[in-house]
C-alpha cells in the first residue's frame, strides 16, 4: 500500500493528526526548526574569518551576492533529519504540514530541501484548526510550498541578523561585552524608555473640580459636576477661583433646564485576535505573554480529552485578523439560541474587521467545535488550560451575542449662570454582557460623563422642578502622568504602532526582560540603567532604526514581499546601505562608557568631583571623574531584587514544549517549560562549539566550591573546560585557526578577549 509522510512541528501536533488519517499516512515531528543560519564566524578555504568592515561578520549571510544565506542543520537536529529521510524514502508522498504562517513556512521548505523528494511528490498543507473535518480537507487537497512567504520569513531573518550582529559588537566596545540588540526589540526598549522619561519630567497640573449635592422631591439624592459658566465650559485653576464659583451658586436656586433620555446599544467584542488574547489573559488571568501563547499552542496542537483521545481545542493562535468562517458562525449562532434563548441572538451575525495590514486568510482564535463547551472539557484541563480555554469561548460565543442596551438620562441643572450636569446609566437588557461580563474603563460613552455614570439611579426629574442643595463641594485634584506600561498595553502599543507581528510580540517582551534592558516591578515595565543607557546610545547613534515609523515600514515591506509585490532582495538592499552608513559613523561618534563614562549629578565623597557611571568587568559601576588620581568606586545597587520566575527561551524541548530557565541549588538550568509533566533539564548553552571536539557545544556549570565553569556537553567523551566566560569570535592571530575567545580581566589592561589556545590578546 502507498504511503504517505506527513510532517509537522511538535510530537503533540502529531498525535492529534495521526488518530485522524488512516494506516496509509505516517506522522511525524522535526521538533522546531531543522536549518538556521549559522552562529559562528564562517572560515574561507585558507581557514581565515570572512570579515566585511569593521565590527561585521558574514555570519551566513553574503551581503555583497545578494544577501544570499547560508542555512546550517541545527546542532542536535542531525538525528531527526536522518529519520525523516528514511520516512521520506519508504513514502510515495510528503505533505509538509507545518503552521499556517512565515515561520511554519521557513521550516517546510528546509524540510523539502532535506528530504531530497522530487518536488512533483511534495506538497503544502495548512491546518488552521485541527478537527477530523479540516485535516482531511487539508490533506484532499493539498497545496505547493509558497515561496513568497518563505522569501518574508527570509528577509525577516536577515535583517535581525545584520541588524544583531553588527549592533551587539559595537555595544561591546562601547559598553560593555555580551551585549546585544534587535531590531524589534530595540525599539520596544525606547517605548519603555521614552515613557520613563516622561514621567520623571511630569509637571502634576493643579486643577479643582465643583459638585453640588442635591435633592429632588422624590429620594434618592445626587452630585451633579459644574460644566459651564456663562454657556463656555469651566475651567477651575486654583482654590481662590473653586470658592468664588461656590459662592456664586450658593446664591441661586437650582433649576432642572433639560432632560434627555436616550438608548444606548453597546456591541459586543470581537473574537481573540493574538495581541488581544495576550492583552485580556494578562489583565483577567495574570499571565504573561509568553506563559499565554504557550498554553494557546497546547490548545491548538491537542488536549488528551478521555476516550476521545487528542483534540485540538482553539484555531491557530497567531493571527491578527478576527474573520471567522461562515460554518463557525452558523454553530455559534445556534449555540446562543439554544443556550440563552431567541433575545440573546441578533437578526444578522456580527462582522468585525481587522486592521489593514492584517492577514485576512487566517481566522480569529475561536473554539474548534461548540460540541466542546468548558465544562465539559475541564476536568482533562490543568487549572492555566482551563482558564484560558474558558476565557477563549465566552468572548467567541460572546462576539456573536445580541448588544448589551442602557437607558441613558442626562440632565442639565442651572444656579444662576452656572450649568450643572448629571447622568445616570442603567443597564436595561445584559445582551453579551452575560456571556462576557465586565466594562472596563474603555468601554464607556465619553459624551456622558465618567465610568461612575453606570448604574446610578436618579430621582423622577422634569424641567423647571427646583431642587434642594444639601452642600456644595469644591475638590482639588492634580493631573496624572502617563502611565508605565504593563505586558498588555505594552503590546497594544506594539500593534497600534505596527511594531512586529503576531507570532513576535511575546518573543519580544520577554527578550527585552532576559537581557536585563527592563524589569517588571508590581506588574510595571521599568528600564533599568543598563537598558536606559543602551536606548539612548542607539538613539542617538541610529535615529531611522529606532523610529517606530520606520519599523512599521519595514513590517509593511515584509508583508509586500509575502504579497508578491516587492523583491526581498531590493528591501534588503534599500536597508543596507543607510543602515552602513550609520554603524561607520558609530563607530567613530558614540560615547564610550567604558572610556568616558556617563556623566551623574552626584559627587564623590572622597574629593568632591563629578561621579561617573562606567563600566567594567562585572556591570556598571560609579567611579570618580578624577581616575586615576582619585580611585573612588561604589556599585550601583539594583533597582528590583532578582526573580525565581521561570525565563522563557526560544529552545524547544524533546517533547516540543517551550524550554525555559530555572534556578536551582547549582545555579540556572533549562528545564521543560511542562515540569513535571516533562522533566526534561540540561546546563545553559552558550551556543558555542567546543574548541576540542568541534562536536559538542560549551555549557556553563557550577564546581563544587560554587565557582563557573564552561565545559564541553558531551563530557565525559569531551573533557575540555575552561575558567573564563568564552565568546563566539575567531582569535584575531593569522596563525591560529581558534573560533573562541574568553573574557579576561587585569588591573592594567581592564577587561580585554584572550585566546584561550595561543593566549593572543584582543584589547
Amino acid at each position: 500500500m502507498d504511503k504517505t509522510l506527513v510532517v509537522v512541528e511538535s510530537p503533540a501536533k502529531a498525535k492529534t493528526i495521526r488518530k485522524y488519517l488512516g494506516p496509509g499516512y505516517e506522522v511525524m515531528a522535526s521538533i522546531g526548526h531543522i536549518k538556521d543560519l549559522p552562529n559562528k564566524e564562517e572560515k574561507s578555504d585558507k581557514g581565515k574569518k570572512v570579515t566585511r568592515s569593521g565590527y561585521n561578520t558574514v555570519l551566513g549571510v553574503d551581503v555583497e551576492n545578494s544577501f544570499q544565506p547560508r542555512y546550517e542543520v541545527i546542532p542536535g537536529k542531525e538525528k531527526i533529519i536522518r529519520e525523516l529521510r528514511e520516512a521520506a524514502g519508504r513514502a510515495q508522498k510528503v505533505l509538509l504540514a507545518t503552521d499556517p504562517d512565515r515561520e511554519g513556512e521557513a521550516i517546510a521548505w528546509h524540510l523539502n530541501e532535506e528530504l531530497n523528494k522530487p518536488a512533483a511528490v511534495t506538497y503544502r498543507v495548512l491546518f488552521n484548526e485541527l478537527t477530523e473535518k479540516r485535516i482531511k480537507e487539508a490533506v484532499a487537497s493539498p497545496l505547493r510550498l509558497d515561496e513568497n512567504k518563505y522569501n518574508a520569513q527570509q528577509a525577516r531573518r536577515i535583517l535581525d541578523r545584520i541588524v544583531g550582529y553588527q549592533l551587539s559588537p559595537l555595544l561591546w566596545d562601547k559598553v560593555q561585552y555580551g551585549l546585544s540588540a534587535g531590531r524589534v526589540q530595540s525599539v520596544a526598549l525606547r517605548l519603555i524608555v521614552d515613557r520613563q522619561n516622561a514621567v520623571d519630567s511630569f509637571v502634576p497640573q493643579e486643577h479643582w473640580s465643583i459638585t453640588a449635592t442635591l435633592d429632588a422631591a422624590e429620594p434618592p439624592s445626587f452630585d451633579a459636576k459644574l460644566i459651564e459658566d456663562d454657556g463656555k465650559k469651566v475651567e477651575i485653576p486654583d482654590v481662590g477661583m473653586a470658592q468664588v464659583l461656590v459662592q456664586r451658586a450658593q446664591k441661586h436656586s437650582f433649576e432642572v433646564v433639560e432632560v434627555k433620555r436616550r438608548e444606548r446599544s453597546r456591541k459586543p467584542f470581537p473574537p481573540f485576535i493574538t495581541s488581544t488574547l495576550q492583552q485580556e489573559a494578562s489583565k483577567k488571568l495574570r499571565f504573561s505573554s509568553t506563559r499565554t501563547m504557550r498554553i494557546a499552542q497546547q490548545l491548538y496542537e491537542g488536549i488528551e480529552i478521555g476516550p476521545e483521545g487528542s483534540l485540538g481545542l482553539i484555531t491557530y493562535m497567531r493571527t491578527d485578523s478576527p474573520r471567522v468562517a461562515p460554518e463557525a458562525l452558523e454553530s455559534v449562532r445556534s449555540y446562543i439560541q439554544q443556550r440563552y434563548g431567541p433575545k440573546y441572538l441578533p437578526e444578522k451575525p456580527h462582522v468585525y474587521k481587522g486592521r489593514k495590514m492584517a492577514q485576512e486568510a487566517h481566522e480569529a482564535i475561536r473554539p474548534t467545535s461548540m460540541d466542546l463547551a468548558p465544562e465539559k472539557v475541564s476536568k482533562y484541563l490543568d487549572k492555566a488550560q482551563s482558564a484560558l480555554y474558558t476565557l477563549i469561548w465566552n468572548r467567541f460565543v460572546a462576539s456573536q451575542a445580541a448588544p448589551t442596551i442602557f437607558d441613558i438620562t442626562t440632565t442639565n441643572i442651572r444656579s444662576g449662570h452656572l450649568l450643572f450636569r448629571v447622568t445616570g446609566s442603567i443597564m436595561k437588557f445584559d445582551g453579551f454582557l452575560k456571556i462576557y461580563g465586565g466594562l472596563r474603563d474603555d468601554d464607556v460613552d465619553p459624551q456622558n460623563g465618567d465610568k461612575d455614570d453606570l448604574g446610578r439611579q436618579l430621582p423622577p426629574l422634569k424641567t423647571g422642578d427646583i431642587l434642594k442643595l444639601k452642600g456644595i463641594f469644591p475638590r482639588q485634584h492634580f493631573t496624572q502622568p502617563p502611565p508605565f506600561f504593563n505586558e498588555a498595553s505594552l503590546i497594544k502599543e506594539l500593534e497600534e504602532q505596527g511594531i512586529g507581528r503576531p507570532s513576535t510580540y511575546a518573543e519580544t517582551v520577554s527578550t527585552i526582560q532576559r537581557r536585563k534592558y527592563v524589569e517588571l516591578q508590581d506588574k510595571k515595565f521599568k528600564p533599568t540603567l543598563l537598558g536606559r543607557i543602551i536606548s539612548n546610545l542607539l538613539v542617538d547613534s541610529f535615529p531611522k532604526l529606532l523610529n517606530t515609523k520606520f519599523t512599521a515600514n519595514m513590517e509593511s515591506s515584509l508583508d509586500l514581499i509575502e504579497d508578491g509585490k516587492a523583491s526581498w532582495t531590493d528591501t534588503l538592499e534599500n536597508f543596507y546601505g543607510p543602515f552602513q552608513v550609520d554603524l561607520e559613523e558609530a563607530k567613530k561618534t558614540m560615547k564610550s562608557v567604558k572610556k568616558d563614562g556617563i556623566a551623574t549629578r552626584e559627587t564623590c565623597l572622597q574629593c568632591g568631583k563629578t561621579l561617573l557611571v562606567r563600566s567594567g568587568r562585572y556591570g556598571l559601576f560609579m567611579g570618580c571623574s578624577a581616575y586615576p588620581e582619585c580611585g573612588y568606586t561604589r556599585n550601583i545597587p539594583t533597582q528590583a531584587p532578582p526573580t525565581k520566575d521561570p525565563v522563557p527561551t526560544d529552545q524547544i524541548c524533546e517533547c516540543g514544549a517551550q524550554m525555559v530557565i530555572r534556578e536551582g541549588k547549582n545555579g540556572p538550568f533549562l528545564a521543560c517549560s511542562r515540569y513535571p509533566e516533562c522533566r526534561v533539564a540540561r546546563p545553559l548553552s552558550t551556543g558555542i562549539q567546543c574548541p576540542k571536539c568541534h562536536t559538542g557545544e560549551l555549557v556553563q556549570r557550577r564546581s563544587r566550591k560554587g565557582r563557573h565553569f564552561y565545559s564541553c556537553n558531551r563530557y565525559p567523551d569531551c573533557d575540555y573546560s575552561q575558567w573564563n566566560k568564552p565568546v563566539s569570535m575567531a582569535c584575531q592571530n593569522p596563525e591560529c585557526d581558534s573560533l573562541v575567545m574568553e573574557e579576561r580581566f587585569s588591573k592594567k589592561d581592564g577587561a580585554f578577549l584572550q585566546c584561550p589556545k595561543c593566549k593572543y590578546k584582543s584589547t
